[in-house]
């Protein structure tokens, strides 16, 4: 009985340690999600087997490889400017932090909201199973909804829009001046329209017809997800970026944790958020970050405060020069004191993190109360051994490993995110930022192409060129998120319900 209790907790320890490697490896490489190597472990399942190593431990690398990235993923961000889809929003505030000399303040905020997000998460995990277990069986009848809903929240993600933007002359001309110059209609009609046309390019790489992906080394799982998200939210910002900075002043050493109590609420409501995306197929966790602080803005307006606004994502980097965005962002820094934008900024960050992480640890915690997968990683372990689904009053043993799994990754990537954030402190100051930007726009387009061959490279450039039109047209880059929600929401009005499990 003892002999195989440590064998068990041997095998638990060695997936959590190869898991917080791995998952260190994907959260600071652009472009290479968790989803990639859950995909490749499921393929090498098999041989793992006879090998002799457990498949309770192959789960626990892939749970913990995805803890850990949701840590570090912020880095490549703030520090390279190459976010993958769930940190697309930190984008910018993480940028004024890097300018501003305060990088490592931002990712000291990004820690502690992730840890944060990570235990918050728990609670909400254990309501989850109360409402859609067999008690009340409420996800029986959210199936139904499910295409509704996703429609009305991809319509306040868009109303949230608040943009004024310039109405064309040509429409001018015809209304004779009578809708003024400019609106705030006319920043949701573009960003209606764009989100539209990421749907359409959504459609071609989702829809039943869609483009083919193969790997030319005939790697496993190849999705051609990953090049039209690496070119909507990663090589767009680095060519911004590019074209914007071409150095970076020195950094201050300010790795200091910032005080729970501040972030306490805002951070459970980041958590409720992402638990409520964890449900609904193709929502993300920058998503849950606008609809978050959106109903903050709401909240604070109500009771007559005033509102941090939701226009955070929407200056236009194309138009400012580098000296004068190292003006605007250390105006603060040199007087020494805090100004509304760098406490927005820096909230941002902790919220979008503590929903990145609330969202993976929710999705596990759905896999075994509905069966049912909403990530990559979840997607591998269902099809890697039967889930023994959490029907009971206490939770499944295998359920509990991989959840004390989760919590011990994410205490071993608080102390990991402050050295591998100074690793990539120093890397920026041996090496220039623009050369340092090639070769990250480089490796992503060799990634893209070892995974997917010449059709991902296509579909890395075009997504590329829509991911560039955001920040000229003064809209929030996250409205590109239509190449997920758009083909998913008609394909569920459709009944067109998809292989994967989603549903």
């Amino acid at each position: 009985m003892f002999e195989a209790y440590l064998y068990e907790l041997s095998w638990m320890l060695a997936a959590l340690f190869m898991g917080v490697a791995m998952g260190t490896l994907t959260g600071i490489i652009p472009g290479f999600h968790v989803n990639n190597v859950a995909l490749i472990l499921l393929a090498l399942a098999p041989g793992l087997l006879s090998l002799g190593i457990p498949l309770s431990a192959v789960a626990g690398i892939i749970v913990s490889t995805g803890t850990v990235h949701t840590f570090l993923n912020y880095i490549p961000s703030a520090l390279m400017g190459a976010p993958d889809a769930d940190q697309a929003l930190s984008l910018l505030p993480g940028h004024r932090m890097l300018l501003s000399g305060n990088a490592a303040r931002g990712v000291a905020w990004s820690a502690r909201g992730s840890q944060l997000g990570l235990f918050l998460s728990l609670p909400l995990i254990v309501l989850a199973r109360i409402a859609f277990g067999p008690e009340l069986g409420w996800y029986s009848q959210l199936r139904e909804l499910l295409p509704f809903l996703l429609f009305i929240i991809s319509a306040l993600l868009l109303a949230t829009e608040t943009t004024r933007l310039d109405w064309p002359k040509w429409l001018q001309n015809v209304t004779f001046g009578k809708l003024g110059t400019d609106s705030r209609l006319a920043g949701f009609f573009s960003a209606t329209a764009f989100f539209l046309l990421t749907g359409l390019f959504g459609w071609t790489i989702l829809g039943p017809n869609s483009l083919p992906a193969r790997s030319p080394l005939d790697m496993p799982g190849a999705s051609l997800l990953l090049p039209s998200l690496a070119g909507l939210f990663g090589v767009a910002n680095l060519l911004d970026i590019y074209a914007t900075t071409s150095h970076l002043p020195p950094q201050k050493e300010n790795w200091e944790l910032p005080p729970v109590r501040p972030l306490l609420i805002p951070c459970f409501w980041s958590g409720v958020a992402g638990a409520s995306m964890g449900v609904l197929p193709g929502m993300t966790a920058s998503q849950a970050t606008v609809l978050v602080m959106g109903g903050r803005n709401v909240a604070a307006k109500v009771q007559g405060k005033q509102g941090f606004g939701m226009d955070w994502e929407t200056r236009r980097l194309t138009e400012l020069t580098d000296d004068e965005l190292l003006e605007i962002a250390k105006a603060e820094a040199d007087e020494g004191v805090e100004g509304p934008q760098t406490k927005q900024d820096l909230e941002i960050i902790a919220i979008l993190s503590a929903v990145n992480t609330a969202v993976t640890v929710c999705v596990l915690g759905f896999l075994y109360i509905i069966g049912r997968s909403r990530s990559g990683a979840t997607l591998a372990l269902k099809a890697m051994y039967p889930v023994d689904t959490w029907s009971s009053l206490e939770p499944t043993a295998d359920f509990i490993r991989l959840l004390g799994i989760t919590l011990a990754a994410g205490l071993m990537a608080m102390p990991i995110m402050r050295y591998v954030g100074k690793g990539m402190l120093r890397l920026h100051a041996a090496i220039p930022l623009q050369q340092m930007i090639m070769g990250v726009i480089i490796f992503v387009a060799a990634l893209v192409f070892v995974s997917t061959g010449f059709i991902g490279l296509a579909v890395l450039i075009v997504g590329t060129m829509l991911g560039l039109l955001p920040p000229r047209l003064g809209i929030r880059r996250s409205h590109a998120m239509g190449v997920i929600l758009v083909p998913i929401t008609y394909l569920l009005f459709q009944n067109l319900v998809d292989n994967a499990g989603f549903l």
